[in-house]
């Protein structure tokens, strides 16, 4: 649980810093994405070399990653969600895209 406070809350202030500061989607996504990362293949490669492969902080930082990942890719779907919040985004990306309006674009094909 604290590191889904940590990697939200980091995320949500990088975020909102880069829109404040009217930086284009292209660079407020990747910046507070970066911000928001633990680097744990890092740490996973520190823990290794200093403690060994059979360490309870390998063992920790595996785990740390098994949490980041679902919480990292819930991140990018707010970022593709608000990407309309921010100057030059890609063409056609404008706003909240859900999968109501995909299908009904699909469907008008």
């Amino acid at each position: 649980m604290p590191l889904l406070i940590q990697t939200t809350l980091i995320f949500a202030i990088g975020y909102a810093l880069a829109r404040a500061l009217k930086l284009t989607y292209a660079d407020a996504a990747p910046s507070a994405m970066i911000g928001a990362s633990n680097h744990f293949e890092v740490a996973i490669a520190t823990a290794t070399i200093l403690f060994g492969l059979s360490s309870g902080a390998a063992l920790a930082t595996v785990v740390g990653v098994l949490i980041e990942v679902p919480v990292m890719l819930l991140l990018v779907k707010i970022c593709l969600r608000t990407q309309g919040w921010f100057s030059g985004a890609p063409a056609g990306m404008q706003g909240i895209h859900g999968e109501e309006e995909e299908e009904e674009a699909v469907s008008q094909r």
